[in-house]
């Protein structure tokens, strides 16, 4: 494998703009840019939340395949070809695999929850939080330029699997928060 990065700084990109994996130069501020700069931001999130596992922990095995399928998903929004398209419909298929799986083992919500319960559950809900807005990033961009749809479909049922990790985690390590309206509050 050839080396990918063999200098960090290139000084194009001091004026503002930046260059699609395709060789054009858009502003660091474009649609394309916001939507991948968030679902990279969405993929440290999740490596935060591996790295508040123990190794050994069941979730790894369900967290790190989709650190490489953000990355794909960034790939596709770098490349920005219609003809590149990495997620698919059966990735998409995983990720509602993996959610089935993990919701069955949760007793049905009767309340909102709240983030919390323990560092990794609240880690998960910000990870939940970041990846619904790369999925409104995506959306946004999808208005002025093709987007690869599944690409946010995918976006769409990981903020689903991540709250159902969540849970997992607070019941695991912590507990769950439920929410109490103002209402109820003021009654004790």
């Amino acid at each position: 494998m050839s080396d990918r990065l063999n200098r960090i700084y290139t000084r194009t990109g001091d004026k503002g703009t930046t260059a699609l994996a395709n060789g054009n130069r858009v502003a660091k501020t474009h649609p394309r840019i916001e939507a991948l700069g968030t679902v990279d931001e969405l993929n440290s999130l999740i490596g935060l939340l591996i790295a508040e596992l123990d190794q050994a922990h069941r979730l790894t095995d369900v967290l790190q395949p989709l650190q490489h399928d953000l990355f794909d998903l960034g790939g596709e929004l770098a490349v920005a070809d219609e003809k590149y398209q990495v997620i698919t419909e059966a990735v998409v298929g995983e990720v509602e695999t993996a959610l089935d799986k993990l919701n069955a083992e949760l007793p049905p919500l009767k309340e909102f929850i709240l983030p919390g319960g323990s560092r990794a559950a609240s880690t998960c809900q910000l990870a939940r939080s970041v990846c619904r807005r790369a999925e409104r990033r995506m959306i946004e961009l999808g208005h002025e330029e093709y987007i690869n749809p599944q690409g946010a479909a995918y976006l769409n049922r990981l903020s689903d699997l991540l709250f159902v990790v969540g849970r997992v985690l607070a019941r695991e390590i912590g507990h769950e928060i439920l929410w109490q309206p103002r209402a109820s509050r003021n009654k004790e």
